[in-house]
């Protein structure tokens, strides 16, 4: 991969986002190849906990998961997979190491062990994901759709949903309360 990759990069919507799954938006870049790309939505909170999901996987409960197992939209394809990123540690069945101490898992033994209290403290449940054909993600950057930035493990796992946008932004010197959302025309 050359450096022009967006491999764990976040990004960052710009206020001018028209497309209402990534209005506000900050997405990790799981992958980035010159066939396409893929990421996860780090701040789209939605009504269900992982409670749920856990029940509705049929997997037993012995320790209720805290409240530092959030769940979030990851994107709006295939949003009934999971995808669960958590602080590197144990390497579970179909787990990868991402950067700054971060790892995604996508296998049903994470959630076994988190429902009887032996999993990651703390991790961000992401259901379904971003994807980006060759070159779109590219062709986007150039319009001024995101701002990159490097991920890390506190801007994925720590930061509140609420302040992640301005958080990521700033991460770059990036006040995000000044760029305009539209551009003018005199």
């Amino acid at each position: 991969m050359d450096n022009t990759s967006l491999k764990h990069q976040l990004l960052v919507a710009m206020p001018q986002m028209a497309d209402p799954n990534f209005e506000h938006s900050v997405t990790y870049v799981v992958e980035h190849s010159s066939e396409g790309a893929m990421g996860l939505t780090l701040n789209r909170p939605v009504q269900i906990s992982l409670g749920d999901i856990l029940a509705d996987m049929d997997i037993e409960i012995e320790v209720p998961p805290s409240e530092r197992h959030r769940v979030v939209a990851g994107g709006p394809v295939q949003q009934e997979a999971g995808f669960i990123i958590h602080a590197a540690s144990t390497h579970w069945d179909s787990s990868i190491l991402l950067s700054d101490g971060l790892m995604l898992t996508t296998s049903r033994d994470i959630l076994e062990a988190i429902a009887v209290g032996e999993g990651p403290e703390q991790s961000l449940v992401c259901l379904g994901y971003a994807g980006w054909e060759a070159g779109q993600l590219e062709q986007e950057l150039v319009d001024n759709a995101w701002l990159s930035t490097p991920a890390s493990r506190e801007l994925v796992l720590d930061t509140p949903f609420e302040q992640s946008w301005h958080a990521a932004a700033a991460r770059i010197g990036v006040d995000i309360n000044l760029i305009a959302g539209q551009a003018g025309h005199s």
